[in-house]
C-alpha cells in the first residue's frame, strides 16, 4: 500500500540534519492506508517521524523519548559487554601493575587460575558494570545531543562540510562528563583487581577506599582516565561513522536503504571492531597511567613514567587490549544499533549528511 512504499521516505537520509523538527504526525493520519505524507520538498513546516520497523510507536527526532533511547542503549552496551570482559581485563590490568609476575596473556590466565580459581577471573565486576553502564548512558546520551546541538551552531551547510570535527568535537565533550560517572567506580575497580586480599568487590571495596584515600582520592586517576578516553572516544566515534560511511560507499553493493537490519547491524559491528583497535592504539598510554596511579597509594605520573618507562607506557599490554578494544567496540555498536533498531530508530552512520538549503520555520 502506499504507506508502505512511503515509508522509506520518512527516514531522513542524515538522521542528524539540523534542518528536521523533532514533530510528529498525527497518529491517525499515519495509520490510514491512503494517506501519502509529505516530500522533504514540500513546505518548511512539514513534519518528519521515524517510523518503527514493527510499527508499535513512534520517536521523535531529538525529543525527550530520542535521547533517553540514546542513553538506555548506551548502558546496554557499555556496562554488558565490559562486564563480559572482565576476565580480560584483569589480566591486562595486571599486566600493567606487575609484569614481573604476570609475563605474557597465557600465563596471566595461568597465575590468575591457580591463585585464586575460576571466580577469581570475576573479581571486580559490579564495579565494572555499574561504572561503565553510567559511563555508556551519558557517554552515548550526550554524545547524540552534543552532535546535534553542534550541528545547529555549524549551520547545515558548515555541518555537513565538517561533519568529522562535529563528530569529534561531540564526541569529546560528552566523554569529559561520562568519566565524571565513571572514575570512583573505576578507581574501586582497579584496587580490587590489583591487589588482592584488599576487598572481595564494591560492597567493602568502596568504603575501604574511602577510609583510606579520601573522597578526592575517588578522582585521584581523573585526568588520566581523560587522557584515555578522550581521544578514544573521539577515535571510536568519528573513526566509525567514516568507516561505516565508506563501508557503505565502496563495500556494501547496494545503498543503506536497501540493506536488511542484519546486513546494517553486521555492518555496524564491522565498523566499531576496526574502529576499537584505532582506539586501542592511541589511548594505551593513558591506560597504563590510569593503572598505575589507582594502584599504589600517593603514586604520581612522574612514578609511573620512571618505572614503566616510555617504551613500556605505549606497549606494555597493548596486543591484549587491542584485541579486548577491538572486540568491545564492535559489540557496543552492535548492541546499540540493535537497540536502536528495537525501539524504531535507523542504525548509526552510513550516508553523508547533504547540505540543506534553508531550515524548517518554528512554531
Amino acid at each position: 500500500m502506499a504507506l508502505s512504499s512511503d515509508r522509506q521516505s520518512l527516514i531522513p537520509p542524515f538522521l542528524y540534519s539540523t534542518s528536521f523538527t523533532s514533530k510528529t504526525l498525527p497518529l491517525h493520519q499515519m495509520s490510514d492506508p491512503t494517506f501519502i505524507p509529505p516530500s522533504s520538498t514540500s513546505s518548511p513546516n512539514t513534519n518528519f517521524v521515524i517510523p518503527s520497523p514493527s510499527e508499535p510507536g513512534k520517536i521523535e527526532l531529538f525529543s525527550p523519548q530520542y535521547y533517553a533511547a540514546c542513553t538506555f542503549g548506551g548502558i546496554l552496551s557499555c556496562g554488558l559487554t565490559h562486564m563480559a570482559v572482565t576476565p580480560l581485563d584483569l589480566v591486562k590490568c595486571n599486566m600493567q601493575i606487575d609484569p614481573a609476575k604476570y609475563k605474557s596473556i597465557s600465563s596471566g590466565f595461568g597465575v590468575l587460575l591457580k591463585e585464586q580459581g575460576v571466580k577469581g577471573f570475576f573479581r571486580g565486576w559490579v564495579p565494572t558494570l555499574l561504572g561503565y553502564s553510567a559511563q555508556g548512558a551519558c557517554k552515548f546520551g550526550f554524545y547524540e545531543f552534543f552532535k546535534k546541538y553542534y550541528s545547529d551552531l555549524a549551520g547545515p551547510e558548515n555541518a555537513a562540510k565538517y561533519k568529522t570535527v562535529i563528530y569529534l568535537a561531540g564526541s569529546a565533550s560528552a566523554e569529559v562528563i561520562a568519566d565524571l560517572a565513571l572514575c570512583p567506580l573505576e578507581a574501586v575497580k582497579v584496587r580490587v583487581q590489583t591487589q588482592p586480599g584488599f576487598a572481595r568487590g564494591l560492597s567493602d571495596g568502596f568504603p575501604k577506599f574511602l577510609r583510606s584515600e579520601g573522597a578526592l582520592g575517588l578522582y585521584k586517576g581523573l585526568v588520566p582516565l581523560w587522557g584515555r578516553q578522550i581521544p578514544y572516544t573521539m577515535m571510536k566515534f568519528a573513526s566509525f561513522e567514516t568507516i561505516v560511511e565508506l563501508m557503505y560507499k565502496h563495500v556494501i553493493p547496494r545503498p543503506k536503504s536497501e540493506c536488511s537490519k542484519p546486513l546494517q547491524l553486521g555492518v555496524s559491528f564491522a565498523g566499531g571492531y576496526v574502529a576499537g583497535v584505532l582506539c586501542a592504539v592511541v589511548s594505551h598510554p593513558a591506560d597504563n597511567l590510569v593503572s598505575f596511579l589507582n594502584n599504589a597509594k600517593g603514586a604520581t605520573v612522574g612514578d609511573a613514567v620512571k618505572k614503566l618507562g616510555l617504551w613500556g607506557l605505549f606497549t606494555r599490554g597493548l596486543p591484549l587490549r587491542i584485541v579486548m578494544i577491538g572486540t568491545l567496540t564492535g559489540a557496543q555498536w552492535g548492541i546499540y544499533d540493535a537497540f536502536k533498531v528495537f525501539v524504531g530508530l535507523p542504525t548509526t552512520g552510513g550516508v553523508a549528511p547533504v547540505p540543506v538549503v534553508a531550515e524548517l520555520a518554528e512554531d
